[in-house]
């Protein structure tokens, strides 16, 4: 029963500590651009899209297209910087077990 106890208490440490982790995730920005700097994007820690800046040169009413794939690029090269971040913290977080959070990344 004793041992049963202690494996609450440690799954109950463990959750705080990864509650605390998603906080401080949260609280991260990341930022990454496109096109030498032309479009920037800035995300959480986990992902979740900030702001995103676009230089008006780079604003070409002859090709959408361009400007179109500026943003997803530097969207996406973002969230992979902070889907890398958040993994390498919940490692130190988690003492490297493998966990899987639903909604986190």
């Amino acid at each position: 029963m004793k041992n049963i106890q202690q494996l609450m208490k440690m799954g109950q440490q463990l959750q705080a500590r990864v509650q605390e982790l998603q906080d401080s995730l949260n609280a991260e920005e990341i930022e990454a651009s496109a096109g030498g700097g032309m479009v920037t994007a800035r995300v959480t820690g986990t992902g979740d899209l900030k702001n995103l800046s676009i230089d008006p040169q780079v604003i070409d009413p002859e090709d959408p297209e361009m400007l179109e794939d500026l943003v997803v690029a530097a969207v996406a090269e973002a969230q992979n910087r902070a889907r890398t971040f958040a993994e390498e913290r919940m490692g130190g977080a988690t003492g490297g077990l493998p966990m899987q959070l639903p909604g986190l990344l």
